[in-house]
């Protein structure tokens, strides 16, 4: 018999420690360390294959030594998950998918499965096989390769892959899973560990994909202990409000692309459409001229999205001014407020602003500065901007208008979405002349002001 070993684990970070105490000194946390039973099973009893018997121990090799192979992906049929992904699935990956309860996660990737032409097995432990039949069929009727499991076991899903040979593992949710290996109850810290270390092993040993839900905390991070994310290859994040149909997806993590693209979806009542043109949904189709509101020019990642920016700008009612902010950093629209204050003499001190960037997305490129100060005068001065105008430019402190990054991409999604005219810095350098949008070259506040008003 194996010997029965017991630890304590933080529920929170996962750190482990020999006896129990109340605070961790890990997390800081008081009360969330547990004990866990943590009985390993005896070597003999692992089912090693011949292939993994014939393999053979890695060895050193010099940088010039290895060859530099081509890197090739699965394509999902799904552009905005290839986007996000950085170009598809790469065999032997394991990827992560959070998101909040309800929020599409599951819907998502039992779409991909079905529109996939290769063998997919979806392993759920969280529903039957009638209730995903029955999404399946509103999703798509006419499934192709997609099998099905209800198991919790990873002893007994790794024996129906064997089977089954999928070329993609779907996995929902890895919180769910538990090990023969561990003695502890399912979602614990070291169930958690185990299983994932168990399907990262399978992923890379058989070059299968591997794709995992994961549940997340009340505090938003994913369930489990930090180090989840430290193992798996890439860590996505499904965003959006279940009281709205856009759903927003982010990498936070990919060892095989950029982190920095943006993937949106509409929940539909047949799944999860792709939004290839994102500005639909962002700015607004109100015919009436309405005062406060800018279009900005930003970038997530290699892609240009249009975005509204609403502001309001109203007397105080009560001692002390509002500044609210949604999707925009509260500190930097104080600074840009000192700006107008010091650089260009408006008298905001006294008065409430609010802001507000539409489609419920958060931006922090500093490329929507100018939009932002754009549509607070227009507020303040109760004047609408004309349609056709958009914006691309950082403020200084000094009130200066600073170039920014990729500013001939910002002008071409301006001028393909029907735009007459884009306020850019004067120090932005342009490879070419002839656009056929009005480009306004400003160089101060100042300068803004008397273009706009």
């Amino acid at each position: 018999m194996a010997k029965v070993k017991t630890a304590y684990y933080c529920q929170k970070c996962g750190a482990q420690y020999s006896k129990w105490q109340g605070k961790c000194n890990s997390c800081d946390d008081w009360n969330t360390i547990v004990e866990e039973i943590v009985q390993k099973a005896d070597p003999k009893d692992w089912k090693v294959s011949a292939k993994n018997e014939a393999r053979k121990a890695a060895k050193p090799l010099l940088i010039a030594e290895i060859e530099n192979t081509p890197q090739y992906r699965i394509k999902t049929n799904n552009n905005e998950l290839d986007r996000v992904l950085g170009g598809g699935l790469v065999p032997g990956s394991l990827t992560l998918l959070g998101g909040e309860p309800g929020i599409g996660k599951s819907t998502l990737l039992l779409q991909i499965s079905l529109q996939l032409n290769i063998k997919v097995l979806y392993v759920s432990g969280e529903e039957s096989q009638q209730q995903i039949k029955m999404r399946a069929e509103r999703i798509n009727p006419n499934p192709a390769n997609c099998y099905i499991l209800t198991e919790t076991k990873t002893q007994n899903i790794f024996r129906q892959i064997e089977e089954i040979s999928p070329e993609v593992v779907i996995v929902d949710s890895i919180q769910t899973l538990h090990s023969d290996y561990i003695e502890s109850s399912p979602g614990s810290i070291s169930q958690i560990r185990e299983c994932t270390s168990e399907l990262i092993k399978f992923a890379k040993e058989s070059n299968t994909p591997v794709i995992l839900i994961g549940h997340i905390t009340k505090e938003g991070s994913i369930a489990g202990p930090k180090v989840l994310e430290h193992m798996v290859d890439t860590v996505l994040q499904f965003e959006g409000d279940r009281n709205h149909v856009y759903r927003i997806l982010r990498a936070h993590k990919n060892r095989f692309g950029s982190t920095h693209e943006l993937g949106i979806y509409e929940m539909q009542g047949s799944g999860l459409r792709e939004v290839s043109n994102p500005s639909e949904i962002l700015i607004s189709k109100t015919e009436e001229d309405l005062s406060g509101t800018a279009i900005a020019s930003t970038l997530e990642g290699m892609r240009p999205l249009m975005i509204e920016i609403q502001a309001l700008v109203s007397t105080a009612v009560y001692g002390t001014p509002q500044r609210s902010t949604t999707g925009y950093n509260a500190k930097r629209l104080n600074m840009l407020l000192a700006v107008l204050e010091k650089r260009a003499g408006f008298r905001l001190g006294a008065k409430d602003v609010f802001l507000n960037i539409t489609g419920g997305i958060s931006v922090d490129d500093p490329a929507i500065d100018l939009a932002v100060i754009a549509a607070i005068l227009s507020s303040n001065e109760d004047i609408a901007l004309l349609k056709d105008s958009c914006f691309a430019a950082e403020v200084g402190l000094a009130g200066e208008i600073r170039p920014v990054t990729k500013i001939e991409q910002r002008i071409l999604e301006a001028e393909k979405l029907g735009f007459s005219r884009i306020m850019i810095s004067r120090q932005s350098k342009l490879p070419k002349n002839n656009y056929k949008i009005e480009i306004i070259k400003v160089a101060k506040i100042e300068d803004v002001v008397s273009h706009l008003f």
